[in-house]
């Protein structure tokens, strides 16, 4: 058995989730739940980033402890997966699970022959947690990512010789081994590269943290510099660092596939950065970076800090449903470009696939079985001429769907679903399972609506990863109990 380790980026807690992330959370849901759906052994997880300069700032803001707002905040993001229904398997918090911080100390010592001291003197984006260039900055002299000035900063600091690993790190991407999509970050990875890479500073002084961090073993006048503390999560929750190997064995030294879903935004950090880290400590390299871009209000980025854009999914969860909130960001958000969300996108996107596509077509079967066949067809496929299109988009879903997956193109992941329906609606439209009944024909029925209700199943079955709870409501609704079918409900109701 294959096995498939998938990981969401740990975000900072500085304050409560917003869609944007729910985005991200989703993506590596159905990406985890598909592995496992094509029988790959699957870990999936997530966590919070608890260590960082802007989690303080927020805590001074709000007159609390740091330690006590992290934790509020944490227990927000990890409530997201009840609601979401989010399969994660594992949950690490940076600043309270003990494999995180036996990791650190171990990847630390584990890097130790590419870590010196050296005095630094820049520019830093406190948003970012990372130190700016200046042509990194925009027409006002603005972090591009966070539209804000960055700070002047000058500190001695200890370094990493990431420019020893420009190399292999294009090595690894040009032969495939690091596999980045979609294809324009990978070259925008590769551009960067071009140059050579930079050192770059791995801790910050205990005053400017505001002692908040884990220490720099040996040094505790600095903290570790909150991305390499963070990136470490991948591996220290499989137990890098501790007397059992086990686990990091199994889900990642081993594991066919280790795979990070990230946002463009940190980008770099995963794509060069972690790579160079794990590279120097002797450790594998992920096997695929998966990068999403953002979600947008009123073209704006959505941001727990920017007002009017931070939007609750467990707002809309609560007034449009699970099912509503998952489709739209799996159905409306393309693999390249930002996606604008507004309420009503969301209502008509599930009113037109969710309700009038698969819920219809659902109702629609299961009540003619019960109308002219007493309950009693069973999902059985049966040759048909005037079938071959709806078997076909019955046959052919599995391989689209997974080769739309292995590059997380959600869209025709989900347009190979959606062809189900429509070649279901025709086979009806074609076939008038109502006539047959009045004709008297009772073999042809029973193959009709046989294969409709095959048809049915399959959606099911290849919804799953995507809408489990719905994908099981339909199963429910299309399995006999004791050779017949339950009596036909509304899988979906209007947004």
């Amino acid at each position: 058995m294959s096995h498939t380790f998938l990981t969401t980026t740990i975000p900072y807690v500085n304050a409560a989730p917003h869609l944007g992330f729910a985005l991200e959370a989703v993506q590596a849901d159905v990406l985890a739940r598909h592995a496992r759906h094509v029988g790959s052994e699957t870990r999936l997880l997530s966590g919070t980033d608890d260590n960082s300069l802007k989690n303080v700032i927020a805590a001074e803001a709000a007159g609390v402890d740091v330690q006590s707002f992290v934790d509020a905040n944490a227990a927000h993001f990890e409530a997201l997966a009840g609601p979401l229904s989010l399969s994660y398997d594992d949950f690490i918090r940076t600043s309270t699970d003990p494999r995180h911080r036996v990791g650190v100390d171990a990847l630390w010592r584990a890097c130790a022959a590419d870590l010196y001291q050296g005095h630094y003197e820049g520019l830093y984006c406190v948003g970012c947690e990372h130190y700016l260039t200046p042509d990194e900055l925009d027409a006002q002299a603005h972090c591009p990512e966070h539209a804000t000035p960055p700070q002047r900063i000058s500190e001695h600091n200890w370094f990493f010789r990431l420019s020893r690993y420009a190399e292999p790190i294009r090595d690894a991407i040009i032969s495939g081994r690091l596999h980045i999509e979609p294809p324009s970050r990978r070259n925008e990875v590769l551009g960067f590269l071009t140059g050579g890479l930079r050192d770059f500073s791995v801790s910050r002084t205990s005053k400017r943290a505001r002692g908040w961090g884990i220490p720099v073993p040996g040094d505790e006048s600095q903290v570790i510099y909150v991305w390499w503390d963070a990136l470490g999560n991948y591996v220290n929750s499989l137990g890098y660092g501790s007397d059992d190997q086990r686990e990091l064995a199994r889900w990642w030294t081993d594991a066919d596939r280790r795979v990070h879903v990230v946002g463009k935004g940190v980008l770099r950090f995963h794509a060069v950065y972690w790579p160079a880290i794990l590279l120097a400590a002797g450790l594998q390299l992920p096997t695929d970076i998966l990068v999403h871009d953002y979600l947008t209000v009123d073209g704006h980025k959505i941001s727990k800090s920017l007002p009017g854009t931070g939007i609750n999914p467990l707002d809309l969860v609560e007034t449009y449903g699970v099912d509503a909130v998952r489709w739209w960001l799996l159905r409306d958000v393309p693999r390249v470009g930002d996606a604008d969300f507004t309420r009503a996108r969301l209502a008509t996107r599930a009113q037109e696939d969710l309700v009038g596509g698969f819920g219809n077509v659902v109702n629609r079967v299961v009540t003619m079985v019960h109308r002219f066949a007493d309950g009693r067809v069973t999902s059985e496929g049966r040759a048909d001429d005037d079938a071959k299109a709806l078997r076909s988009a019955c046959d052919n879903a599995p391989d689209l769907i997974a080769a739309a997956l292995a590059t997380a193109d959600f869209r025709p992941a989900t347009s190979a679903l959606l062809a189900i329906v429509d070649e279901a609606n025709r086979y009806i439209e074609a076939t008038k399972p109502w006539t047959l009944a009045k004709s008297g024909d009772r073999e042809r029925l029973v193959t009709v609506l046989g294969n409709l209700l095959d048809a049915c199943t399959t959606i099911a079955a290849e919804l799953a990863p995507f809408l489990p709870d719905a994908a099981a409501r339909i199963a429910a609704a299309c399995t006999p109990v004791d050779g017949l079918l339950p009596v036909p409900v509304k899988v979906f109701t209007p947004a």
